[in-house]
């Protein structure tokens, strides 16, 4: 079987991480960490309380840095100072509905501020490898039944979605203008955008998501109120396309670095694309307790009926393949939520999923 990250790779190896307070970042950070990463993480407090950040003591493994990816003078200091070799950029305003009510922020921290971290690496001669998180929402969505490939075009219906697709652009124009890939041998660095699907996992208490939200009114033993239950999304553990980052950052760290200085796409198999309806029901059966829910009839914001994505790229050019099955991430989650409610080390747990997962053969 072929190990999920390269052995000894990350071994005192300096990575410069945005978003490590949030939910994705949390997982990669603990993970990089593991592997004897040196990780210097640069975010924002926590959005929410209880957080992935906290319960899991990810801060007691990494350099943890408090600053806006909008403040430039905090921000470049905080990564030439450090020197990375590898930076991963997730922080973001994450949230489709939120950001119709603070555009400009969403626009702010999503557009320019992947600008000003790119900007910073310009100015950081050490960086040999950045990998820009994106999303799936990036591409302009005609609610058709086959998955994006990354050279559909962008678009985005929604401020969120728009300044994701914009995302996706400056990092291009970065990566043309600063990096060029004919040039590599001159400049030894390579800029790599990944866009994943709707992640799902433990330690999520975003608002407006819907684990979280499930979680939540299970937890208060509330039927949980769902807005569409008929939308399809491309659902996977958090750890999957995590681990698509990293092996990214990894063959943009190989001689043959400038292959892989493009757009990847980290989505499920087509049998994961499922209803909200079919994760809800299934929620529901795993958590037990009289959890239930109920339709929520005033759904309000426009959202995305139909959102799938093509990882044919990834799977072809970085043998990157899925490992859990949808019914297995959901027990997944459950188990780590369940585990959170009863005062377990959420540090070893959620530890032991990473290794646990490392162990699974490929689901092609």
């Amino acid at each position: 079987m072929t190990p999920s990250v390269t052995p000894n790779l990350w071994h005192n190896r300096r990575v410069f991480l945005t978003g490590h307070t949030g939910f994705k970042g949390g997982w990669l950070a603990l993970w990089l960490a593991s592997k004897g990463a040196h990780v210097r993480g640069y975010s924002l407090d926590p959005c929410t309380t209880p957080n992935l950040f906290t319960e899991a003591r990810i801060g007691s493994v990494i350099e943890d840095i408090r600053g806006d990816i909008r403040d430039a003078t905090t921000l470049n200091e905080a990564l030439t100072s450090f020197a990375p070799e590898v930076v991963f950029h997730l922080a973001a305003q994450p949230l489709v509905r939120y950001s119709y009510d603070d555009p400009i922020g969403t626009f702010e921290t999503n557009v320019l501020g992947t600008a000003r971290v790119l900007d910073a690496v310009r100015r950081t001669p050490s960086v040999r490898a950045v990998v820009s998180v994106t999303t799936d929402k990036c591409y302009e969505n005609k609610e058709w039944l086959w998955g994006y490939r990354e050279t559909d075009p962008l678009g985005g219906y929604d401020p969120y979605s728009s300044s994701k697709a914009c995302a996706e652009i400056v990092s291009a124009a970065f990566r043309q203008s600063y990096f060029p890939v004919d040039r590599i041998a001159d400049h030894h660095c390579a800029i790599a955008t990944a866009r994943a699907g709707n992640v799902i996992g433990g330690g999520d208490w975003s608002t407006d998501r819907l684990i979280p939200d499930l979680v939540r009114g299970f937890l208060a033993g509330e039927p949980v109120r769902i807005r569409r239950p008929h939308a399809i999304r491309p659902w996977q553990h958090v750890l999957e396309p995590v681990l698509g980052y990293i092996q990214l950052a990894e063959h943009l760290l190989s001689p043959s670095a400038a292959r892989y200085a493009t757009a990847f796409n980290f989505g499920p198999s087509d049998d994961d694309a499922q209803t909200v309806g079919w994760i809800v029901s299934r929620m529901v059966q795993h958590w037990g307790d009289n959890a239930s829910w109920i339709l929520d009839e005033d759904p309000s914001v426009h959202e995305a009926g139909y959102l799938k994505l093509d990882a044919s790229r990834a799977r072809a050019e970085l043998a990157w393949h899925p490992r859990l099955q949808l019914h297995t991430t959901l027990h997944w989650l459950v188990d780590w939520y369940k585990a959170w409610q009863s005062g377990t080390d959420m540090h070893r747990f959620t530890l032991d999923q990473i290794a646990a997962y490392e162990q699974l053969p490929h689901t092609h």
